[in-house]
């Protein structure tokens, strides 16, 4: 447990309040972008090169202004497989007189859904995006923030939902071409962050192993994370026939989008193909209560999950075999119902086990989304300490 409370952590309470509000206003349906430029995976460059960009707008909530400068981005990035792909995202700058350098954060969403509508870069200039309200509290630092939309989300094909190193690379590539955006004033000198909760904390956590390898020139302070979904084998067993089911056939789909090898259609029953047909279009608020309370036998002629190639292609997208070159700041919630908080401490026990900076905080009080509402406060302040090179406590 975290016993140390900066001083800042006292605005948590009204953060978490319009945090939730924008839980609730999310709910409706997303609005969609348009004028945004089209990109294609066959663009020659390096990842997180610019493909192209568009003025955006940043709104918390619908109509509310904020004094920040948006664009929405199309930017170099890597499949799961090393091939190269197009991501599309968005950047945030707080337009605040600022002339020095400032830290920009690298922002995971969690799960939005499988449908290009639901993608944050056609929300966030509208106030409908989920986690508007909890990146708001990043700009309000003065921090920069770019949100990637992940693979296939808002942009063509089938999001490849919790295939960990496709959103690995999205998140840190995310971070380069927001420092190669001419107008956002950012340079490859800008002291990074990257924060994530729940398919936010998956891409978050894989961004904080990756980083030492992939993009080892971004100057990475440290990573926050939450609820992680680490095992997704585990994560799976857990959720079958809950309420949480749903996202077991858009993980499905999901890995099968990244590797049409694994053929999930013909593990699925006319139920199944009709449930996992209408979540490649759906956002989370209605694929989730389409899919609950349904085990993986009601929808399969039999469980893709029980064969090699399947469990291959899982342990792929498993957290804990590298160790984060930075710091790392993770949270789970005892009564997570969604994510176990056994996944997320043996995470924890692995990074360790590796020698990794790791400061573990259980949450005590609450479940799954109201984790992420209370503790990002807290994991704003983990990452302004890094900002400013204060020392880590960890606490393996």
């Amino acid at each position: 447990m975290r016993f140390r409370t900066p001083a800042r952590t006292r605005r948590t309470v009204a953060a978490a309040v319009t945090a939730a509000a924008a839980l609730a206003v999310s709910v409706g349906t997303p609005v969609t972008a348009s004028g945004a430029p089209s990109a294609s995976a066959s663009d020659a460059g390096r990842p997180g090169d610019i493909v192209g960009s568009a003025t955006s707008a940043f709104h918390p909530l619908p109509g509310q202004p904020t004094n920040t400068r948006a664009w929405k981005i199309h930017y170099r990035s890597t499949t799961a497989d090393g091939a190269p792909n197009t991501v599309s995202g968005t950047v945030i700058v707080p337009q605040d007189g600022r002339t020095g350098p400032r830290p920009l954060v690298t922002y995971a969403v969690g799960t939005v859904g499988m449908g290009d509508s639901c993608a944050p870069s056609n929300n966030l200039p509208y106030g409908t995006a989920m986690e508007a309200n909890l990146i708001q509290q990043l700009t309000l630092r003065g921090w920069a923030v770019v949100v990637t939309d992940y693979e296939g989300l808002g942009t063509p094909g089938v999001h490849t939902y919790t295939v960990g190193p496709s959103a690995g690379h999205a998140v840190l590539d995310a971070a380069r071409a927001a420092e190669r955006l001419p107008e956002a004033g950012l340079s490859a000198d800008t002291p990074v962050g990257i924060m994530g909760y729940s398919q936010g904390g998956q891409a978050s956590s894989w961004a904080a192993e990756l980083q030492g390898s992939y993009a080892p020139e971004l100057r990475v302070k440290g990573t926050a994370t939450g609820g992680v979904p680490a095992d997704l084998m585990k994560v799976a067993e857990s959720n079958n026939g809950s309420y949480g089911s749903g996202l077991i056939f858009m993980a499905a789909a999901g890995q099968d989008a990244a590797f049409p090898e694994l053929r999930l259609d013909s593990y699925l029953n006319p139920a199944g193909k009709a449930l996992v047909a209408g979540m490649k279009d759906g956002c989370v608020a209605i694929d989730a209560i389409a899919g609950s309370f349904k085990r993986i036998s009601d929808l399969t002629t039999h469980n893709p999950l029980e064969q090699p190639d399947w469990q291959a292609r899982l342990n792929q997208s498993r957290l804990g075999r590298t160790a984060p070159a930075a710091p790392v700041y993770q949270y789970h919630a005892v009564g997570d119902e969604l994510i176990p908080y056994a996944v997320g401490r043996q995470l924890r026990a692995e990074w360790c086990a590796k020698g990794a900076n790791v400061e573990w905080d259980t949450v005590w009080v609450g479940e799954h989304v109201s984790g992420v509402i209370t503790h990002s406060p807290t994991a704003g302040d983990w990452l302004a300490d890094r900002f400013t090179n204060r020392p880590t406590h960890p606490n393996c």
